[in-house]
């Protein structure tokens, strides 16, 4: 199981509390159960001190323990988790590595409308990453569902913002059919928001500039 977390930190604190949780990352699996799968920073759409987690977790915790990685971390202002479970990917814990642009994008989907919504997923996803050097990071289904309405989260990594735009514009007929695909699964939901974040847990470089 896995969780999405937003941290809202005290002002111009983000980097200070970001730095713990990745140097105390190592303890929780001992202690909670819990393992880090990456800590982003936000780049457009959300506020400048806040940071988005998601953690894995090798059993469903109990609520009081959803928590318990950040406990007695300073500078955290409010904190809220939403429990996710995978559905066409991630298929290992394995977290994300590469730098680049990471696009959250939230879906709420009609129940009735989900399966369609999930095979034009899979139908798309294979030509979008090969055409755009871009990578869908995971598909979790949010719980618990509300209303007869599916929640969902969608992780998709780029490698800038460059790329963000020209992945919206065709160059060709086989690019065209992948954003038909993917413009119907926007048809199908009710509602669906997205912001963008850069990879504090990145391995092969830091991304420096100031995005709000």
């Amino acid at each position: 199981m896995y969780f999405h977390h937003r941290i809202l930190c005290a002002p111009r604190t983000w980097k200070t509390v970001a730095d713990s949780i990745v140097h105390l990352s190592g303890q929780w699996l001992a202690k909670s159960d819990c393992a880090l799968y990456g800590v982003w920073r936000s780049q457009i759409g959300r506020p400048r001190d806040e940071l988005t987690m998601i953690t894995v977790w090798r059993e469903p915790p109990a609520d009081d323990t959803v928590t318990a990685p950040l406990s007695g971390l300073a500078d955290i202002v409010r904190h809220s988790a939403v429990a996710l479970t995978p559905t066409l990917r991630p298929t290992s814990p394995e977290p994300p590595r590469r730098q680049g642009n990471y696009a959250f994008r939230w879906f709420k989907t009609p129940a009735h409308h989900w399966p369609e919504f999930l095979d034009l997923c899979a139908a798309a996803w294979p030509e979008f990453e090969s055409a755009y050097d871009s990578q869908i990071i995971g598909l979790w289904r949010a719980t618990p569902d509300d209303n007869n309405t599916v929640r969902s989260l969608l992780v998709t990594r780029r490698p800038d913002l460059a790329m963000w735009e020209r992945s919206k514009l065709p160059a060709n007929e086989a690019e065209a059919e992948t954003r038909r695909k993917l413009s119907r699964r926007y048809d199908l939901c009710d509602d669906t928001v997205v912001c963008t974040s850069t990879l504090l847990t990145a391995a092969d470089r830091e991304d420096t500039a100031r995005w709000t």
